[in-house]
């Protein structure tokens, strides 16, 4: 457990870098087909059904390999 949670932390960590100093990288991510955006004159609502997916499959993957 203790070193799962290193990693994550340590992903979690360059993941964040990544944000903070590069930006462009991330476009695409929150506007795949499938995020549904809706908005009107008193607000908006923002819904990332692909994206979220996409993070699930990807979070699961990783987490099998570490595992193994």
């Amino acid at each position: 457990m203790g070193r799962f949670l290193i990693i994550a932390g340590l992903v979690l960590l360059l993941l964040g870098a990544l944000v903070q100093y590069a930006p462009g990288l991330f476009g695409w991510f929150g506007r795949l087909p499938g995020d549904i955006r809706i908005e009107g004159e008193r607000g908006r609502v923002f819904i990332p059904l692909t994206s979220m997916i996409l993070i699930s499959i990807v979070a699961t993957v990783l987490i099998n390999l570490f595992r193994r």
